[in-house]
């Protein structure tokens, strides 16, 4: 469009100072206004126009314009053209009803003066009157329906012809409109690049979609200050009974007022027919009335009355993989969409669309993580039941080895053993018979031959019958002791018993101490080691007998490892001790007989560390020397306590304390299945 001739004498006014002489025509004055509404992009631009306007048709000295902040409820100055004037006539700040440009902001009425150095609302710019010639004053509100958005103050040296005032008020609603359509503009733009700045913080921040999407649509919601904001998720579903591709809508995230009903979840057949064409053509979609516009398709306004709103506003969104998206803006009242907000919106579902594909990437790359956190998970679980395996065979070996030798051990001395307490008996009658043949020969022959006189001294025949009967005596003891030891060692590898079979545990525990007896007496530098029995009333307790021989045997070699090195280490008189404390308790609140046993063995050494005891029942975890332990016992007993018995043990321990092992298990054992 070329510009009228008032434009260009207008401009050239400004560009070489030549006077007009058209100042009387109202026509151009509108033109001008015109003019300047219509190519102004910005505030600022409005305002520097306006002021050159009105300066050239009004012939102001000053020309000043404030917009009104409604949170803080103050006028703010926001351009000046000519003279600038005192701050005290022209604040650059001020609340509403403060000074006269407040009064006019508060009363949204205009405020006209002739006489300006006698006005007493100008007193404070008397000076500058003078200085400048000024007469009159002129201050107007800037109305927009029936809210304030600003006002604007005119100074002249000469009394304005009142006909050109009453038609500048007429063009103040027209001015005030424009400027209030830019002040919004600035204002969406502002709260867009908030919105952007937060989306963009979430992104960097969290990168997780749910969060994402939950603030954008409370963002939007406030920032267009609008009932309900809602994401809806768009894909694909194949239909398996006839292999057909059907679109599915589900509003997934929402922001709404308080009594309004809540939309989330998938839509209805009706509310997707009304939508997908949207989605699928990535079109802007806008509807400011839908009860009076003859555009709006009848299923769509079902579907709006449905819904409660009455205007809304769609805009798509389509991700680099393809995803389908869209921002869904309600009101329940008619709404007229201008193009900021539309574009704003846009803005902003452009970088929703980019937080969905950095998010999506996030996830991938998370996936990816996770799969190969899971596969080392594995990889370690695998190293762990292969090393579990490998003590388990440690384990079976050793039980199978040390179980042929006891038992061919306890096989091969079990015949001369019961050959001999067989024959011991016979034996001592026998050489009862002697000496009692002997007693009668020396009755009946008193006075024997010196040959046999000087034998019976030579033998000590009164010693040799008083310590015969001693020695027989001796005898049989001691083979009572090796077949007592025969039978713990069977009993102890029970190989004849790999089911489970109800059993003494006392005899258990007897059966290893026998066994152990040897190093729990006196001998070299290590003192007796004593041993005390709190023996409970057992039942009968099914188990695996010979394992748990094996575990008692670890626990009972450990203590008594444990008080001899503390008896070589320290230099003290108290006596090594083994407490065994056996008794019966309830874990099944609803048993009405005990259906557990407790066997508890403390010692009174030196006990061990916090660190040492959490690692004891590790595989092949050892404080010993090397050679003098595979640190597989307290590991195997554990596994025996626990997967065979299902039962539990554990071990408390204080430095200086001792150590004490509990080993529960049920009274009736069920085996798992295989």
């Amino acid at each position: 469009m070329s510009p009228c001739p008032a434009s260009k004498r207008l401009a050239l006014k400004y560009a070489v100072g030549e006077p007009f002489e058209f100042r009387s025509n109202v026509s151009d004055l509108n033109l001008e206004i015109g003019l300047a509404i219509a190519q102004s992009s910005t505030l600022p631009d409005l305002l520097t126009r306006y002021g050159q306007v009105l300066e050239y048709y009004l012939e102001t000295v000053s020309v000043g314009f404030w917009t009104v902040n409604s949170q803080t409820n103050t006028l703010t100055l926001q351009s000046t053209w000519g003279v600038v004037p005192p701050s005290q006539t022209c604040p650059s700040s001020v609340s509403l009803g403060i000074s006269i440009i407040g009064l006019v902001g508060l009363n949204q009425q205009p405020y006209v003066t002739t006489t300006a150095h006698q006005d007493i609302c100008l007193t404070g710019a008397q000076a500058w009157l003078k200085e400048h010639g000024i007469q009159a004053f002129g201050a107007y509100p800037l109305v927009v329906g029936q809210v304030g958005v600003g006002v604007v103050a005119l100074f002249y040296q000469e009394i304005p012809d009142p006909q050109w005032l009453e038609h500048f008020q007429t063009l103040v609603p027209v001015m005030a409109a424009a400027l209030d359509r830019l002040e919004l503009q600035r204002e969406l733009h502002s709260r867009r690049e908030g919105i952007l700045l937060r989306l963009a913080s979430h992104i960097r921040t969290s990168l997780d979609l749910d969060t994402i999407l939950r603030v954008t649509v409370e963002d939007i919601r406030e920032m267009l200050d609008i009932d309900r904001c809602n994401f809806l998720w768009c894909w694909n579903h194949t239909d398996p009974s006839n292999n057909e591709i059907q679109i599915i809508l589900a509003i997934t995230h929402e922001s709404k007022e308080p009594d309004m009903e809540s939309l989330l979840g998938e839509c209805s057949s009706a509310q997707t027919a009304a939508l997908r064409d949207t989605m699928l053509k990535l079109k802007n979609w806008v509807v400011e009335d839908s009860r009076s516009e003859d555009a709006v398709d009848p299923v769509l306004r079902k579907v709006l009355d449905d819904w409660g709103v009455q205007s809304m506003l769609v805009v798509p969104l389509e991700t680099r993989s393809g995803q389908l998206g869209a921002i869904i803006c309600h009101q329940r009242q008619v709404r007229s969409w201008n193009a900021a907000e539309i574009e704003v919106l846009q803005s902003v579902t452009d970088h929703v669309a980019i937080a969905m594909e950095q998010a999506d990437l996030y996830a991938q790359t998370r996936a990816t993580a996770l799969a190969a956190q899971t596969q080392a998970q594995q990889l370690q679980e695998a190293l762990k039941n292969l090393q579990q395996t490998q003590s388990q065979l440690v384990q079976s070996e050793k039980m199978s080895s040390l179980g042929q030798l006891v038992a061919g051990v306890a096989h091969e001395i079990n015949n001369p053993v019961n050959f001999i307490a067989g024959n011991v008996q016979y034996a001592q009658e026998y050489v009862t018979d002697l000496m009692h043949l002997v007693e009668l020969y020396g009755t009946h022959y008193p006075n024997p031959i010196d040959e046999i006189q000087n034998y019976i001294d030579d033998i000590d025949l009164e010693f040799l019958k008083e310590d015969c009967a001693k020695m027989f005596k001796s005898m049989k003891m001691g083979t009572e002791r090796i077949r007592n030891i025969v039978l713990s060692l069977r009993n102890f590898s029970r190989l004849d018993e790999a089911e489970v079979k109800p059993v003494d545990i006392h005899e258990g525990i007897e059966s290893t101490l026998v066994i152990l007896e040897n190093r729990t007496k006196a001998h070299g530098s290590h003192q007796a080691i004593e041993l005390v029995r709190h023996y409970g009333t057992l039942p009968p307790v099914e188990c695996l007998a010979g394992q748990l021989n094996q575990v008692l045997m670890n626990i009972f070699s450990n203590a008594i490892d444990a008080v001899q090195e503390k008896a070589t280490q320290t230099d003290t008189d108290q006596l090594g001790q083994i407490t065994i404390t056996t008794e019966t308790f309830h874990r099944n609140a609803y048993s009405t007989e005990p259906d557990w046993v407790r066997i508890k063995i403390k010692d009174n050494a030196r006990g061990m560390p916090e660190s040492v005891r959490k690692r004891i029942f590790d595989p092949f975890f050892t404080t010993k020397p090397v050679g003098q332990g595979t640190g597989l016992g307290l590991s195997i007993s554990y596994q025996i306590v626990t997967d065979k018995h299902h039962g539990v043990l554990h071990c408390e321990s204080e430095e200086g304390q001792g150590t004490e092992f509990s080993i529960e298990i049920p009274v009736h054992l069920k085996l798992s299945p295989s």
